[in-house]
């Protein structure tokens, strides 16, 4: 089967200060006003969907193309010449308008990351950016992030559900991935349950995070998870009967044929309306940053369904493949073929 895929959306650079101490302890206790915090190395890398699922995809062997947009800048340089050390800088345009994207991702041990975040030239993608042409002649189209992208969520989305509806109109199998809302942002007060209605009938995998479709599609219920979370981890406060599986239903009646939602430590779920799987984690030898886990385990979830490969094992790899990327403080350091993985997975790769 395979093909060629086309991976386009947000892009940016990561800056993730790496942290002296592997103590776990609370954030209030890490970030205080006056406090020296003692750090090792920065890590820099490139970030966003189109970086990470997209060069995951090259690293595990698929036939794939990037199409984004940076800034005429220093971080666009960086980010340019990291994407050709890739042999994966063709299809990303350059502004002289807009800034590059970054991001400064604060990881430390034992806590969530949090994310300072600039959309930069992310804010000024629009369906134009797209080549078409070159979209027409492949088999997949992945696209990631619009809740950081301007034009991809205003005017009810009609501009992102404009683009999978010519997409899909030219054959190719669509998978969509979104990020994390600022409440506070005017993304935050864009109507994405209308969103959603317009554009997931174009999808054929629909790839969020949880606590990001939650969010978007059921917002009363996503401030009871952060009551009952009390300032931890949203996932190990919910479970499938009661949380997962009634917002997956609304999803699918909002016109989704496939949905596999991210649910962070403890796994991926996955739903076509008549098969329903929870993939629990593989547990990894180490964990040193979550920064990319779910736009590589994607990757991995779409490149063993381009080759053919059963809903199970496309679980089995993608779980795998974040267990993997934790390992290493970028998003692809830690990442191993789907063989490695599969051997491992025989010798009885212990899952969370």
């Amino acid at each position: 089967m395979a093909g060629k895929i086309i991976v386009a959306g947000h892009i940016c650079l990561d800056i993730t200060p790496v942290f002296a101490s592997e103590k776990a302890q609370p954030l209030s206790s890490v970030l205080t006003p006056g406090k020296l915090v003692q750090m090792k190395d920065v890590s820099i890398s490139t970030g966003g969907a189109v970086a990470n699922t997209g060069l995951a995809l090259k690293v595990l062997g698929a036939d794939v193309e990037l199409m984004g947009k940076v800034g005429d800048d220093e971080f666009g340089r960086i980010v340019l010449d990291r994407l050709r050390g890739c042999g994966a800088e063709g299809g990303m345009l350059v502004s002289e308008d807009s800034s590059t994207s970054y991001s400064v991702v604060i990881a430390p041990p034992g806590t969530d990351r949090i994310f300072l975040h600039n959309p930069g030239a992310n804010d000024t993608f629009r369906a134009e950016d797209l080549d078409f042409e070159k979209i027409a002649e492949a088999d997949f189209f992945h696209f990631g992030y619009p809740p950081i992208m301007r034009h991809m969520y205003e005017d009810e989305g009609e501009e992102l559900a404009g683009i999978f509806r010519r997409v899909k109109e030219a054959g190719l199998t669509t998978s969509l991935d979104m990020a994390a809302v600022d409440p506070d942002s005017d993304a935050g007060k864009a109507d994405w349950g209308k969103i959603l209605e317009k554009v997931l009938p174009y999808v054929d995998y629909f790839v969020p995070s949880v606590e990001e479709l939650c969010f978007m599609a059921d917002r009363p219920r996503y401030e009871e998870w952060l009551t009952r979370a009390a300032g931890g981890d949203v996932t190990s406060v919910i479970s499938v009967e009661e949380d997962i599986r009634p917002l997956a239903e609304k999803i699918l009646d909002m016109g989704a044929s496939r949905l596999l939602i991210k649910c962070g430590t403890p796994g991926m779920y996955f739903t076509d309306g008549r098969t329903e799987i929870f993939e629990r984690s593989y547990k990894p030898e180490r964990v040193l940053s979550g920064t990319g886990a779910g736009d590589t385990s994607i990757a991995a979830f779409l490149k063993a369904r381009m080759e053919g490969r059963s809903i199970e094992e496309s679980l089995h790899l993608a779980a795998a493949t974040g267990a993997s990327c934790v390992e290493a403080y970028d998003a692809l350091g830690g990442l191993r073929s789907f063989e490695e993985l599969e051997c491992r997975i025989k010798e009885g790769w212990e899952k969370l």
